[in-house]
């Protein structure tokens, strides 16, 4: 695990002084895209918690890695990833647990390139600068893509940037194609109209993930579980009002209306218990990396998975 940023200490030290004056506060870590941005919007969690007794903070992160530096650092206890974070954490031996999984979308992360780039095919990136998140979902669809083209990691020159960042060093020219997730893409898409050259629509996508910090998830179970009805039964709702949902998320995101709708339609939201299945899926994407020497042990997936039957139940019967 990388070293943990300086914000991740100041929201440390910010999180132990709002605990001081509440020992039931759940802090969430979310980011832009997912189904908790909708839970804050429409405040549901804390209408649905407050009879418990709890109150709610939220901390927004870029990408699921500098969220994990959070929950490593004990300063938020619950959050959302993309496949890859997990994995990098229990390599680097972050105390945490998958708690639920969310599918992921075909069409809403993707590998692009500017329109009069010369760069065609997926053969042609050999050699060449790609911008991404480090250990984030979009690592693990830069590995799928250079399967399918038949390329070794050491083939292409990756550049570590966080989205923002990235964004700039792709418009400036300094790299020659960005690989990133919504609501990111679907803004290159909206302002650079950019060209797509590989998303998950040719491949076996991945699942995304909540998270917990392992002592959180022990030690309230009923909170985690409460949590998980919450975003199933939103997600649900997303799913037959992505206009309405647009419409809610994008001035609390600052983001416009009609770029929001595109994002939320294109992830089919179903929060669900993290199933053998779910398992066997993320340990090819553990695998994966560890094959790339890009995490430094093998790590087996189903040690850091929560087991509680009476939440799994729960979200197989709504």
């Amino acid at each position: 695990m990388a070293l943990l940023t300086a914000f991740a200490s100041s929201l440390s030290a910010f999180a132990q002084s709002t605990d001081s004056a509440s020992d039931k506060v759940l802090r969430i870590g979310y980011q832009k895209a997912g189904l908790l941005a909708v839970l804050k919007a429409q405040g549901s969690l804390e209408r649905k918690l407050t009879p418990l007794g709890y109150s709610v903070k939220w901390f927004e992160f870029p990408a699921g890695p500098q969220l994990f530096e959070a929950l490593n650092a004990n300063s938020v206890d619950f959050g959302y990833t993309g496949a890859p974070p997990p994995v990098f954490a229990q390599a680097g031996a972050v105390r945490f647990v998958y708690v639920g999984a969310e599918p992921a979308g075909n069409g809403n992360e993707a590998l692009f390139v500017k329109p009069d780039s010369p760069l065609r095919t997926l053969a042609d990136l050999k050699g060449k600068r790609i911008a991404l998140q480090k250990g984030s979902s979009s690592h693990y669809l830069l590995l799928e893509v250079l399967r399918r083209a038949n390329l070794r990691y050491e083939d292409i020159h990756p550049v570590y940037l966080p989205p923002a960042d990235a964004r700039a060093a792709f418009e400036n020219g300094d790299v020659d194609a960005w690989i990133v997730w919504d609501p990111y893409y679907a803004a290159a898409q909206q302002a650079l109209k950019v060209r797509t050259l590989a998303d998950y629509s040719t491949g076996e996508s991945v699942h995304n993930f909540y998270e917990a910090t392992r002592n959180f998830a022990q030690q309230h179970p009923d909170l985690v579980g409460a949590i998980l009805g919450q975003l199933r039964s939103t997600g649900l709702w997303v799913n037959e009002h992505p206009a309405e949902t647009a419409a809610l998320l994008a001035p609390k995101l600052g983001l416009d209306q009609a770029l929001v709708e595109k994002w939320v339609r294109r992830v089919p939201y179903n929060t669900t218990a993290v199933t053998d299945d779910i398992v066997s899926g993320q340990q090819k994407v553990a695998d994966a990396f560890y094959g790339a020497h890009l995490i430094p042990q093998k790590i087996t997936v189903k040690d850091n998975v929560w087991q509680n039957r009476e939440v799994t139940a729960s979200l197989a019967a709504k």
